[in-house]
Protein backbone atom coordinates (compact mmCIF):
# COMPACT_ATOMS: atom_id res chain seq x y z
CA UNK A 1 0.00 0.00 0.00
CA UNK A 2 1.43 3.29 -0.54
CA UNK A 3 0.20 6.87 -0.73
CA UNK A 4 1.13 9.04 -4.14
CA UNK A 5 0.46 12.78 -3.59
CA UNK A 6 1.75 13.83 -7.54
CA UNK A 7 1.98 17.53 -8.57
CA UNK A 8 -1.07 18.54 -6.28
CA UNK A 9 -2.09 22.24 -6.69
CA UNK A 10 -4.65 23.83 -4.86
CA UNK A 11 -6.44 27.30 -5.71
CA UNK A 12 -8.81 29.53 -4.47
CA UNK A 13 -11.36 31.18 -6.58
CA UNK A 14 -13.15 34.27 -5.71
CA UNK A 15 -13.11 37.95 -5.49
CA UNK A 16 -9.09 37.83 -5.03
CA UNK A 17 -7.78 34.23 -6.17
CA UNK A 18 -5.30 32.24 -4.05
CA UNK A 19 -2.92 29.83 -4.91
CA UNK A 20 -2.63 27.44 -1.29
CA UNK A 21 -0.79 24.57 -2.40
CA UNK A 22 1.54 24.30 -5.50
CA UNK A 23 3.55 21.79 -6.95
CA UNK A 24 3.53 19.24 -3.81
CA UNK A 25 4.21 15.72 -4.42
CA UNK A 26 4.90 12.53 -1.53
CA UNK A 27 4.96 9.36 -1.42
CA UNK A 28 4.68 7.71 1.72
CA UNK A 29 4.52 3.65 2.34
CA UNK A 30 2.89 1.28 4.12
CA UNK A 31 2.80 1.64 8.04
CA UNK A 32 5.14 4.94 8.10
CA UNK A 33 4.20 7.38 10.41
CA UNK A 34 4.75 10.49 8.46
CA UNK A 35 4.47 14.07 10.14
CA UNK A 36 4.51 17.76 8.16
CA UNK A 37 5.14 20.77 9.89
CA UNK A 38 5.24 24.38 8.28
CA UNK A 39 4.01 28.14 9.20
CA UNK A 40 0.74 28.88 9.76
CA UNK A 41 -1.60 28.85 6.30
CA UNK A 42 1.11 26.97 4.56
CA UNK A 43 -1.66 24.15 3.00
CA UNK A 44 -0.82 21.55 5.62
CA UNK A 45 -4.19 21.17 6.53
CA UNK A 46 -5.29 21.33 2.93
CA UNK A 47 -3.14 18.93 1.82
CA UNK A 48 -4.66 16.23 4.35
CA UNK A 49 -8.07 16.75 3.49
CA UNK A 50 -7.41 17.16 -0.30
CA UNK A 51 -5.68 13.02 0.44
CA UNK A 52 -8.80 12.77 2.57
CA UNK A 53 -10.59 13.40 -0.32
CA UNK A 54 -12.66 16.17 2.16
CA UNK A 55 -11.33 19.36 -0.69
CA UNK A 56 -11.08 19.30 -3.99
CA UNK A 57 -7.99 18.92 -6.52
CA UNK A 58 -7.30 21.38 -8.78
CA UNK A 59 -4.14 20.19 -10.32
CA UNK A 60 -2.56 16.83 -10.00
CA UNK A 61 -3.83 13.63 -8.96
CA UNK A 62 -3.58 11.25 -5.68
CA UNK A 63 -3.45 7.67 -5.96
CA UNK A 64 -3.77 6.00 -2.88
CA UNK A 65 -3.47 1.83 -2.99
CA UNK A 66 -3.74 2.05 -6.60
CA UNK A 67 -6.60 4.01 -7.43
CA UNK A 68 -7.33 7.68 -8.06
CA UNK A 69 -8.75 9.40 -4.80
CA UNK A 70 -11.82 10.98 -5.90
CA UNK A 71 -14.05 11.76 -2.45
CA UNK A 72 -14.08 10.13 0.92
CA UNK A 73 -13.54 6.59 1.49
CA UNK A 74 -13.54 4.17 4.54
CA UNK A 75 -9.91 3.32 3.66
CA UNK A 76 -8.90 6.99 4.65
CA UNK A 77 -9.48 7.48 8.52
CA UNK A 78 -9.37 10.76 9.65
CA UNK A 79 -9.16 12.77 13.27
CA UNK A 80 -9.65 16.22 13.42
CA UNK A 81 -8.49 18.19 16.45
CA UNK A 82 -12.18 18.58 17.29
CA UNK A 83 -13.04 15.39 18.90
CA UNK A 84 -16.21 15.23 16.70
CA UNK A 85 -18.12 13.18 18.98
CA UNK A 86 -21.75 12.06 18.88
CA UNK A 87 -22.86 13.48 22.43
CA UNK A 88 -25.87 11.52 22.61
CA UNK A 89 -24.17 8.47 22.58
CA UNK A 90 -22.05 6.48 24.67
CA UNK A 91 -17.96 5.98 24.67
CA UNK A 92 -19.05 2.41 23.48
CA UNK A 93 -21.06 3.77 20.93
CA UNK A 94 -19.45 6.24 19.47
CA UNK A 95 -16.62 3.40 18.67
CA UNK A 96 -19.30 0.76 17.13
CA UNK A 97 -20.88 3.91 15.33
CA UNK A 98 -18.83 3.16 11.87
CA UNK A 99 -19.23 -0.56 12.28
CA UNK A 100 -23.00 -0.27 12.42
CA UNK A 101 -22.98 1.62 9.38
CA UNK A 102 -21.06 -1.20 7.97
CA UNK A 103 -23.17 -3.79 8.69
CA UNK A 104 -20.94 -5.56 11.45
CA UNK A 105 -23.00 -7.91 13.61
CA UNK A 106 -23.34 -6.69 17.41
CA UNK A 107 -21.06 -8.93 19.14
CA UNK A 108 -18.33 -8.88 16.31
CA UNK A 109 -18.83 -5.11 16.67
CA UNK A 110 -18.68 -4.79 20.70
CA UNK A 111 -15.58 -7.01 20.57
CA UNK A 112 -13.45 -4.54 18.26
CA UNK A 113 -14.53 -1.93 19.74
CA UNK A 114 -14.05 -2.58 23.30
CA UNK A 115 -10.40 -3.63 21.87
CA UNK A 116 -9.43 -0.44 20.92
CA UNK A 117 -11.21 0.83 24.27
CA UNK A 118 -9.01 -1.92 25.93
CA UNK A 119 -6.03 -0.06 24.09
CA UNK A 120 -6.70 3.83 24.88
CA UNK A 121 -7.36 2.76 28.40
CA UNK A 122 -11.10 3.58 28.80
CA UNK A 123 -12.41 0.34 30.11
CA UNK A 124 -13.81 2.20 33.34
CA UNK A 125 -15.39 5.05 30.51
CA UNK A 126 -17.45 2.66 28.22
CA UNK A 127 -20.92 3.55 29.13
CA UNK A 128 -19.47 7.11 29.51
CA UNK A 129 -21.24 10.08 27.71
CA UNK A 130 -18.44 12.39 26.09
CA UNK A 131 -19.85 15.40 28.56
CA UNK A 132 -18.50 13.70 31.48
CA UNK A 133 -15.08 13.00 29.34
CA UNK A 134 -11.80 15.29 29.73
CA UNK A 135 -10.55 16.75 26.42
CA UNK A 136 -7.90 13.99 26.23
CA UNK A 137 -9.81 11.28 27.04
CA UNK A 138 -12.58 12.58 24.08
CA UNK A 139 -9.42 12.73 21.66
CA UNK A 140 -8.46 8.86 22.87
CA UNK A 141 -12.28 8.15 21.65
CA UNK A 142 -11.95 9.67 18.50
CA UNK A 143 -9.09 8.12 17.64
CA UNK A 144 -10.15 4.65 18.64
CA UNK A 145 -13.47 5.27 16.62
CA UNK A 146 -11.45 5.98 13.85
CA UNK A 147 -9.25 3.19 14.46
CA UNK A 148 -12.10 0.53 14.77
CA UNK A 149 -13.15 1.09 10.77
CA UNK A 150 -9.64 -0.48 10.05
CA UNK A 151 -8.56 1.89 7.51
CA UNK A 152 -5.48 1.54 5.40
CA UNK A 153 -4.05 4.99 6.31
CA UNK A 154 -5.13 7.25 9.43
CA UNK A 155 -5.06 10.64 8.55
CA UNK A 156 -4.68 13.46 11.85
CA UNK A 157 -5.30 17.22 11.94
CA UNK A 158 -3.34 18.38 14.87
CA UNK A 159 -5.43 16.44 16.87
CA UNK A 160 -2.98 16.97 20.10
CA UNK A 161 -3.04 21.00 19.26
CA UNK A 162 -5.75 21.92 21.90
CA UNK A 163 -4.87 19.90 24.60
CA UNK A 164 -2.28 20.64 27.41
CA UNK A 165 1.46 20.06 27.66
CA UNK A 166 0.75 16.79 30.14
CA UNK A 167 -2.51 15.20 28.18
CA UNK A 168 -0.57 15.61 24.99
CA UNK A 169 2.32 13.82 25.89
CA UNK A 170 0.45 10.87 27.12
CA UNK A 171 -1.74 10.67 23.74
CA UNK A 172 1.31 10.89 22.03
CA UNK A 173 2.48 7.73 24.00
CA UNK A 174 -0.78 6.15 23.28
CA UNK A 175 -0.60 6.80 20.08
CA UNK A 176 2.68 5.55 19.12
CA UNK A 177 1.58 2.37 20.73
CA UNK A 178 -1.23 1.83 18.84
CA UNK A 179 0.54 2.48 15.97
CA UNK A 180 3.50 -0.02 16.75
CA UNK A 181 0.66 -2.77 17.88
CA UNK A 182 -1.57 -2.19 14.48
CA UNK A 183 0.80 -0.69 11.82
CA UNK A 184 -1.35 1.58 10.39
CA UNK A 185 0.18 3.81 8.13
CA UNK A 186 -0.14 7.61 9.55
CA UNK A 187 0.11 11.18 8.00
CA UNK A 188 -0.18 13.48 10.93
CA UNK A 189 -0.28 17.43 10.65
CA UNK A 190 1.26 19.40 13.64
CA UNK A 191 2.67 22.76 14.52
CA UNK A 192 4.64 21.30 17.53
CA UNK A 193 8.36 20.85 15.99
CA UNK A 194 9.16 18.60 18.95
CA UNK A 195 5.70 16.30 18.89
CA UNK A 196 7.20 15.58 14.88
CA UNK A 197 10.42 14.16 15.95
CA UNK A 198 8.74 12.32 18.45
CA UNK A 199 5.98 10.39 17.07
CA UNK A 200 7.46 10.05 13.11
CA UNK A 201 9.71 8.37 10.61
CA UNK A 202 9.95 11.18 8.28
CA UNK A 203 9.61 14.76 9.08
CA UNK A 204 7.88 16.88 5.85
CA UNK A 205 8.52 20.75 5.85
CA UNK A 206 6.74 23.10 3.68
CA UNK A 207 7.26 26.34 2.86
CA UNK A 208 5.10 29.70 3.19
CA UNK A 209 1.97 30.08 1.12
CA UNK A 210 1.86 28.76 -1.59
CA UNK A 211 2.61 25.89 0.27
CA UNK A 212 5.49 23.71 -1.23
CA UNK A 213 7.80 20.66 0.29
CA UNK A 214 10.72 22.50 1.29
CA UNK A 215 12.53 19.66 2.79
CA UNK A 216 11.71 16.01 3.97
CA UNK A 217 14.25 15.06 6.64
CA UNK A 218 14.73 11.18 8.74
CA UNK A 219 14.16 10.47 11.30
CA UNK A 220 16.96 8.54 12.70
CA UNK A 221 16.64 7.71 16.23
CA UNK A 222 15.18 4.36 18.18
CA UNK A 223 12.01 4.15 19.78
CA UNK A 224 11.23 4.95 22.83
CA UNK A 225 12.75 8.92 21.88
CA UNK A 226 14.57 10.83 24.49
CA UNK A 227 13.60 14.56 24.15
CA UNK A 228 16.79 15.41 25.76
CA UNK A 229 19.09 13.46 24.26
CA UNK A 230 21.86 15.07 21.73
CA UNK A 231 20.06 13.37 18.76
CA UNK A 232 16.64 14.54 19.39
CA UNK A 233 18.29 18.33 20.31
CA UNK A 234 19.99 18.67 16.79
CA UNK A 235 16.97 17.13 14.95
CA UNK A 236 14.95 19.90 16.66
CA UNK A 237 17.69 22.53 15.66
CA UNK A 238 17.77 21.76 12.02
CA UNK A 239 14.33 21.43 11.77
CA UNK A 240 13.47 25.27 13.90
CA UNK A 241 16.26 26.33 11.27
CA UNK A 242 15.09 25.54 7.99
CA UNK A 243 11.21 26.54 9.28
CA UNK A 244 12.39 30.44 10.47
CA UNK A 245 12.69 31.47 6.92
CA UNK A 246 9.35 30.25 6.08
CA UNK A 247 7.45 31.92 9.04
CA UNK A 248 9.04 35.14 8.79
CA UNK A 249 7.97 34.94 4.81
CA UNK A 250 4.54 34.18 6.12
CA UNK A 251 4.10 37.62 8.25
CA UNK A 252 5.35 39.88 5.50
Amino acid sequence: MTLQIKNIIKKYTGKNEVLAVDNVSLEIGKSEFISIVGPSGCGKSTLLRMVAGLETITGGEIIFDGKKVDGTNAERGMVFQQYTLMPWRTVLQNITFGLEVKNIPKEERLSIARKYIKMIGLEEFENSYPYELSGGMQQRVAIARTLANDPKIVLMDEPFGALDAQTRSMLQNHLLKIWETDKKTILFITHSVDEAIYLSDKVVIMSARPGKIKEIIDINIERPRSRISPEFLDYKKKIYDSLKEEVLKSYK
